[in-house]
């Protein structure tokens, strides 16, 4: 019996031991936050600077970078490609907590034609390691939009293209400016409601195309030659009809 005893304990002495160092090694998540103002920089005409303010608003100080690239849109994506259009000043600071620091964007190219669209991605930069502790940094993208000296208005127009038996609802901007569209809402004749999914942002850039893949409910494939649309842009409300057009 007392064998038996011992032996217990020196197991059940061993199972602390290992919870203990599970403890121990398991990594921390540090995650530190950061906002931004304003969210998104318009640049009017003649307009070549301008500039933000990013807060810390964690518990510790953080350092960050701040890189400028021209933004543009194809194929569904939204490509960034570096740019010395926008010069940021300063492009890498260190922030303490509850602190704010003041970014100065210039612009070095005026927009020709039509509107010119950029991004900001600001990155924090983690601390130096710390045993056990795994920081969670931060990356936060904001879109620039400069307007050209000319007065220039976005041009939208949807269609609906069956593409190999799936359908998508297409808007294509033949304007000069962008245009943002949001809760989009498609409705059958008989008023069966669709969904309309896209991981894409709701801008749509000058010149660019933007696809909504269509679900009917269940998945079940509908019959249509047009279809109501609903939705919001930034002039508005809008409510048409759009018509299928020749597929793939």
């Amino acid at each position: 019996m007392i064998l038996q005893s011992s032996f217990r304990l020196k197991a059940a002495a061993k199972v602390l031991a290992a919870f203990i160092l599970a403890l121990v090694v398991v990594p921390t998540a540090a995650a530190q936050a950061l906002s931004v103002l304003p969210v998104n920089i318009f640049l009017s005409s003649g307009q070549m600077s301008t500039s933000l303010t990013v807060t810390n608003t964690g518990s510790s100080e953080t350092a960050i970078q701040i890189r400028a690239y021209a933004w543009s849109q194809k194929d569904g994506d939204d490509p960034l490609t570096a740019t010395d259009d926008v010069l940021l000043s300063p492009p890498l600071v260190k922030i303490g907590p509850s602190a704010s620091q003041v970014i100065r964007l210039i612009l070095r190219k005026t927009p020709q034609g039509q509107e010119a669209t950029y991004r900001i991605l600001i990155d924090q930069i983690p601390p130096p390691g710390e045993p056990g502790v795994v920081h969670v940094v931060l990356r936060l993208s904001i879109p620039i939009f400069a307007k050209p000296a000319v007065r220039c208005l976005p041009d939208v127009k949807f269609h609906i293209e069956n593409d190999g038996g799936q359908f998508y609802l297409v808007a294509m901007n033949s304007g000069k400016l962008h245009e943002v569209i949001r809760d989009v809402v498609l409705t059958t004749d008989d008023g069966v409601t669709l969904k309309a999914e896209s991981k894409s942002l709701p801008y749509i850039l000058p010149g660019a195309t933007r696809r909504w893949h269509i679900v009917a409910p269940d998945a079940k494939p509908f019959q249509a030659d047009t279809l109501r649309l609903t939705a919001k842009m930034s002039a508005g409300a809008i409510d048409q009809k759009v018509r299928l057009v020749a597929g793939h």
